[in-house]
């Protein structure tokens, strides 16, 4: 019936095989189109049955490809989805649906589509890129394995692999800013954070102030000379052993008062404060530390808008 002697890479007609073939998607047939041969029968589509569009107002999908696989479910995702009962054919006599999703995945990969859920929501309402979404869904995987954080809840385990994903990325976020797009609070967070490490035999570098220098300077809107002082001034203090037993958070929210405060671009303890997610009290600390060594601290090229001798003492 079909012929690839010649054409053995493709199907084609024996009588002209340059002619192009047209697809009966009913049947399943190859037709040749010049002679009507057909050169191909019960052929498969595996192409999608419906084009989706992202905007439709119908909840239903009707492409039937299903998702993506996802490696981290024991079953790599394959499980059926049974969508909602229409007819009265999807209920019994007591009106109960008689095909439930509950018999179809175990409640381990439940448990772990749900954190899952958790982390992206959480990282979508920070914009952090997937890589660290991937990175936080393979710790907590390992953690749910390991059954070594037994007693926590899910939501705690998933802010604290999110916040260790984060730092191991190298985009740190402060315990303040998961605690804030978590349902769960900063002392259990915490808990859990140390008990990953623990756990997972893994650890985290240490955070200092650069990390967190460009993102608060960018969110108080300071230009770059403000920014490259304020790092200066927070890189120094530490080196100089001015600031010990302070946090790097409070010692970056320090430095940017000090170093907006000689600029044009002046920022209140309050503004840094919100920014940083430090306590107005805690900067006016660690300024009063780096005050009397201002004129060590600040870069030899900054230019002054207000000399130190003029900065504010509190």
């Amino acid at each position: 019936m079909a012929s690839t002697s010649s054409f053995k890479d493709r199907v084609v007609c024996i009588h002209h095989p340059d002619a192009p073939l047209i697809e009966d998607y009913r049947a399943g047939d190859m037709i040749c189109s010049e002679c009507g041969l057909i050169v191909g029968d019960r052929v498969i589509d595996v192409g999608s049955e419906w084009r989706t569009f992202s905007n439709e107002k119908n909840s239903i999908d009707p492409s039937r490809v299903g998702g993506p696989e996802n490696p981290l479910l024991s079953g790599g995702d394959l499980s059926t989805i049974i969508g909602p009962g229409t007819g009265s054919a999807s209920f019994d006599s007591f009106g109960s649906a008689k095909y439930q999703n509950r018999r179809t995945m175990s409640s381990s990969d439940r448990a772990l589509i749900t954190a899952f859920k958790e982390i992206s929501s959480m990282a979508d309402r920070i914009n952090l890129p997937k890589t660290i979404v991937d990175r936080a869904n393979n710790l907590f995987k390992q953690v749910h394995d390991g059954k070594s954080l037994k007693g926590r809840s899910n939501d705690a385990k998933a802010s604290a692999c999110l916040y260790i994903a984060c730092r191991q990325e190298g985009v740190p976020r402060t315990f303040k800013e998961i605690c804030a797009i978590s349902r769960v609070s900063k002392k259990e967070i915490g808990r859990c954070f140390k008990l990953t490490l623990k756990a997972l035999a893994t650890s985290v570098d240490l955070i200092t102030t650069a990390d967190f220098m460009s993102r608060f300077c960018a969110n108080l809107v300071l230009p770059n000379y403000v920014q490259r002082a304020a790092t200066h001034i927070a890189r120094k203090a530490v080196e100089m052993d001015i600031v010990a037993g302070r946090s790097p958070i409070s010692v970056a929210a320090a430095a940017i008062y000090m170093a907006s405060q000689a600029s044009e671009m002046k920022k209140t303890h309050k503004e840094i404060g919100d920014i940083a997610g430090v306590a107005e009290a805690t900067i006016r600390q660690s300024y009063k530390l780096m005050y009397g060594h201002a004129k060590a601290l600040f870069p030899d090229d900054f230019p002054f808008a207000t000399p130190i001798e003029q900065l504010p003492l509190l």
